[in-house]
């Protein structure tokens, strides 16, 4: 194949995005996984923990591990959901909101970074693309659901 394909740069992009994360948040004994979801997590209120998956787009297994893991850390607490006596609502910690606060930096910085090198038209288009990519993947209307 002489020219990338469209999912290739995505993933390539992606992992060194990810990789960038994982580097910078090991400095502060986390990981890109754990910033995220403190990134996810509402610091006022908590987030139920079935809407944390699915607004990050994260597996339940791989979120419940993460989960688990901030919980050892200090970073969030679990209490059952009031209005949903199944569910529990994820809140952060004091600590968790001071790491939340760190993530949020650092992600700014990168927005700031890409901003600074990118016309404020290119980014525009990026956007764009990346919403009608999205829409296309998450309506499945480019392979038919009765193909597999």
């Amino acid at each position: 194949m002489k020219d990338k394909t469209i999912d290739y740069i995505l993933r390539t992009t992606w992992l060194s995005v990810q990789k960038m994360y994982n580097e910078e948040a090991l400095k502060f004994e986390s990981t890109m996984a754990t910033g995220f979801t403190l990134l996810s997590i509402d610091p006022e209120k908590g987030t139920p923990s079935t809407a944390l998956g699915p607004k990050m787009g994260m597996e339940a297994t791989s979120l419940s591990r993460t989960l688990k893991t901030m919980e050892k850390k200090g970073l969030i607490t679990r209490k059952p959901n009031p209005k949903d006596g199944r569910g529990v609502i994820i809140s952060l910690t004091e600590f968790g909101i001071e790491k939340r606060e760190s993530s949020k930096e650092k992600v700014l910085i990168f927005n700031e970074a890409i901003k600074s090198n990118v016309s404020p038209e290119k980014l525009k288009h990026f956007y764009e693309v990346a919403e009608v990519i999205n829409d296309m993947v998450c309506n499945k209307k480019i392979y038919n659901q009765s193909d597999s």
